[in-house]
């Protein structure tokens, strides 16, 4: 039987012309293959021998001339030497030989199947599958070996589905498949995941009394492992009288691949029980499960377990490794793992340089990534596409897009997924034009743009402020580009919007999106959500919520998380909380998104409740978690717990606090009035105190009317923010408090720049589905005489001249030189026309409000019993019984 089993692996070598036929020469032959019918028998022995001669060394050009020397002289040629020539052309991979030789096959003395099947094997093993079946279709007489050829050309094509019809055929020609056969038929049906056809020739494999050969036994269980039909699977493989690596391995990869990493390893160690040591593809395979399951440590047990078994790591080994390193989010890991590889002598692959590549683009380590080129350089992988899409992705994220354009340049057959990688380089570098540019050239080549490239010139487009380009784009993919539009375009127009603060904008698409029957996603809602995080998109928030419980996203822990942050601090901590207690599995980000969003309420004693049940569960406490517990005991005023909780951050935790942890403490002297220790511990800082921590004492100096600290604080503000005009405007009152305004040429640029640019107060308030903004001093409103009159009515009431006993240090003017604040103008709004009637008033200012204003709100709220939610540019103010939740610390 000729050897049907090894496939050939060589290419075709360039097509040469010649004298007689050129490539075309096999359409014009015959469909039918045409033999001899001279009945007269006359093989020159000589001239068979010189062909086998000619055959054996490979002169295959000779021996087409030698034929064609038979050919003049009437002569013929025996099968078996035909057959031999024909093995020439598959073992030098010679498919335009092997076409002269199909020309020439009249030259057979009669009719022999097994020259047409070794024809039919030729064109399978020299790459044309195509004339293969041609050949394999004009045959009268198939046998198994014929069979065997065609599915095996199938095979190594991977037309799985065609083996499986191939299978049928052959039946139907009463044909049975032996044990060299049946693999590869149970391969196709394990691959295509026909699981019936598998059914119905494992019940043939046991007809046939094939079921003891392991070959066979194993593809058995292959389909049933490949086809999830784990019950199946382990059912026959408990039954199997032999099992040996290839079973045992089947077995613990279709456990694996279902996820069942527990059963998998119970097999292992049942492998080694029954006397069969595990090889390296075992070993491999359970590594690979655990990575991907993100169980990285696990895998590097087994890892270090395979070595001390004697088994030495390869490379699939330790490319899983740093694969699974990288892709759970221990990039630093992965690229020391690396590292300690090449030292072990191991020579990565492609797919090992490509994931080291990517977690050196993440982590933004162009040195690096730098390193890891040349060695890809070194190991001649560069040319890999998979290998240069990852370097150009690595240098745009570091900012070097001249050698990401250098390794585009230099990338041969570029796909699609380079001209993607290059395009979002410059996009994400804010270079729009140059991305422009390459999706033009890119819609001429031969790669066309896909979805992901439109999506990403979108994004692009509108992440950099050019939101018009961006919608043309938009509305062009499908008229121009011939690109079905899909969730992550939408998704990239609706980010982009909120990026740019578009708020209303993303809404409109998002609302639109929906009505052209597109299904919002996960990243739909993790992209919109965020922008409605303040108190006028309250009723956003509660449409969101309905669409994420239709979409059925509502057990999605990120956006369960995000849902809890953007209630709190649309100001419904209510709502955060019961979605928080429904929370099946609540990670650390859950815990501290509700914590955070008790903080920003001021309800220190819930915040510190959840603390310890945290703390109960076995959860740690991140940075995030401890600078809420810092704050949540600065508005309970408990100085002593605060500072503990503070040094057990690096103490108890190993954790180093960060600059937002020192500006916290700072906050929490200030709110005891311990004005001298906050002054201390700023002088004890390791690191160096930023705009943050300043500000922080300046609000204690302003609070507790400390002068001399509120100079000090200020006059550090003003050195690391000198164009702030706020920070202007405040220092400019701070000097004048303290008797300095004629002192230095500082306080006379201060005044100067305090004249020519003020800030200015900005309200939003939300009415009947409508924002409305208001403007200190503005009364170009229609209604503005009537509200104003019912500010002054209020002031009045309030009867507080000055609520500042001469300490005046704000970030607005005065109301009798700036005008009427703008939040009380947006009171007036909300409350005219049904004074008595209980209500909730949401506020949005874009400076701190001033303690006139503060106690005028705390009085609306007693007076009308209403609840004020009014959040300006430094705290959340809920107004309530003529109380606020800030504690009148702001």
């Amino acid at each position: 039987m000729e050897n049907l089993m090894i496939p050939c692996t060589s290419k075709p070598p360039a097509m040469i012309q010649t004298k007689h036929e050129n490539l075309s020469e096999f359409s014009q032959i015959q469909t039918k293959l045409a033999f001899s019918k001279n009945t007269k028998t006359n093989y020159p022995e000589i001239t068979d021998k010189h062909l086998n001669y000619l055959s054996r060394y490979g002169r295959l050009t000779e021996a087409i001339t030698a034929l064609d020397s038979i050919a003049q002289s009437e002569s013929k040629v025996r099968p078996n030497t035909f057959i031999n020539l024909l093995q020439a052309c598959i073992d030098l991979g010679s498919l335009d030989i092997g076409r002269k030789l199909h020309a020439r096959i009249h030259l057979v003395k009669e009719s022999d199947p097994f020259v047409e099947t070794k024809l039919v094997s030729m064109y399978a093993k020299c790459g044309s599958p195509v004339d293969a079946r041609k050949v394999f279709d004009t045959m009268n007489e198939k046998n198994l070996y014929t069979w065997s050829a065609m599915i095996g050309a199938c095979s190594r094509e991977l037309r799985w589905k065609e083996v499986v019809q191939l299978f049928f055929l052959m039946m139907k020609d009463g044909v049975l498949p032996d044990e060299f056969l049946f693999p590869k038929i149970l391969q196709a049906c394990a691959n295509c995941e026909d699981v019936r056809t598998g059914r119905l020739l494992h019940s043939l494999v046991i007809r046939l009394g094939m079921v003891c050969c392991s070959r066979v036994s194993n593809s058995v269980l292959t389909v049933y492992a490949k086809c999830g039909k784990l019950i199946s699977a382990r059912r026959f493989f408990e039954s199997m009288d032999e099992r040996d690596r290839v079973t045992w391995n089947s077995m613990i990869l279709a456990y694996c691949q279902k996820g069942e990493n527990d059963e998998a390893y119970r097999l292992f160690n049942g492998m080694w029980e029954e006397g069969i040591k595990p090889c390296i593809i075992t070993w491999n395979i359970l590594i690979n499960s655990y990575n991907h399951l993100g169980e990285c440590d696990v895998a590097m047990g087994l890892m270090k377990e395979m070595e001390s078994s004697g088994i030495a790591p390869d490379v699939f080994t330790w490319t899983s490794m740093i694969s699974g390193l990288a892709q759970n989010g221990r990039r630093w890991q992965a690229l020391y793992l690396f590292k300690e590889m090449l030292l072990a002598g191991i020579k990565p692959n492609g797919v090992t340089i490509t994931g080291a590549v990517s977690a050196c683009a993440s982590l933004r380590v162009l040195k690096m990534g730098m390193e890891i080129h040349s060695v890809a350089l070194k190991m001649g992988i560069i040319d890999n596409v998979l290998v240069g899409n990852s370097l150009i992705d690595m240098y745009a994220k570091c900012g070097d897009l001249e050698a990401a354009r250098q390794v585009f340049d230099m990338i041969e057959e570029k796909d699609v997924y380079t001209w993607n990688s290059m395009i979002a380089g410059y996009c994400q570098a804010g270079y729009c034009g140059k991305a422009y540019e390459l999706f033009m050239k890119m819609r001429e080549s031969d790669v066309k743009p896909n979805v992901i490239t439109w999506n990403t010139m979108i994004s692009g487009y509108i992440q950099n402020g050019d939101e018009d380009r961006a919608v043309d784009l938009f509305q062009r993919m499908e008229q121009d580009g011939k690109i079905k539009r899909n969730t992550a375009s939408w998704n990239a127009l609706i980010a982009g919007y909120v990026q740019i603060g578009a708020i209303d904008k993303a809404f409109g698409v998002f609302r639109q999106m929906q009505s052209c029957s597109v299904s919002p996603n996960s990243v739909t809602i993790l992209s919109i959500l965020p922008g409605c995080a303040n108190l006028i998109a309250a009723k956003k928030v509660k449409e969101i919520h309905g669409c994420i419980l239709r979409q059925n996203l509502e057990f999605v822990l990120s956006i369960s998380n995000s849902l809890i942050d953007t209630y709190a601090k649309s100001g419904n901590i209510l709502y955060s909380r019961i979605i928080f207690d429904r929370m099946s599995a609540a990670d650390i980000i859950s815990w501290n998104s509700i914590i955070g969003g008790y903080v920003l309420h001021g309800c220190s004693d819930a915040v510190l409740d959840l603390y310890n049940q945290m703390r109960n569960l076995g959860l740690k406490p991140n940075r995030g978690t401890f600078l809420s517990i810092i704050l949540a005991h600065g508005i309970a005023k408990m100085v002593d717990e605060g500072k503990h909780i503070f040094y057990s951050i690096s103490g108890n935790y190993e954790i180093i606090p960060a600059i937002e942890h020192y500006s916290a403490m700072i906050d929490l002297y200030g709110r005891c009035g311990r004005l001298g220790e906050a002054m201390e511990f700023i002088e004890d800082m390791p690191i160096e105190p930023d705009s943050s921590v300043w500000t922080s004492l300046l609000t204690a100096a302003r609070i507790h009317k400390d002068i001399a600290l509120a100079v000090l604080a200020g006059e550090r503000l003003l050195d690391l923010e000198p164009g702030n005009i706020v920070v202007n405007q405040l220092m400019f009152q701070i000097y004048a408090l303290s008797g300095k305004l004629n002192d230095s040429s500082k306080v006379r640029k201060l005044e100067k720049e305090n004249t020519l640019r003020r800030s200015l107060g900005h309200s939003w308030i939300e009415i009947r589905n409508a924002v409305h903004t208001f403007v200190t001093g503005d009364q170009s409103k229609p209604c503005s005489n009537l509200l104003y009159s019912w500010v002054q009515n209020i002031a009045r009431e309030v009867n507080a001249d000055d609520h500042h006993g001469g300490f005046f240090i704000e970030e607005e003017e005065k109301e009798e030189t700036g005008g009427v604040h703008s939040e009380k103008l947006a009171l007036a709004f909300a409350l005219i026309g049904s004074p008595s009637s209980s209500r909730s008033i949401r506020i949005v200012k874009n400076t701190r409000m001033c303690r006139n204003c503060h106690l005028t709100a705390k009085y609306i709220s007693l007076k009308f019993g209403c609840q004020i939610y009014l959040s300006d540019s430094k705290c959340f103010h809920l107004f309530k019984n003529g109380r606020c939740s800030c504690g009148d610390y702001w």
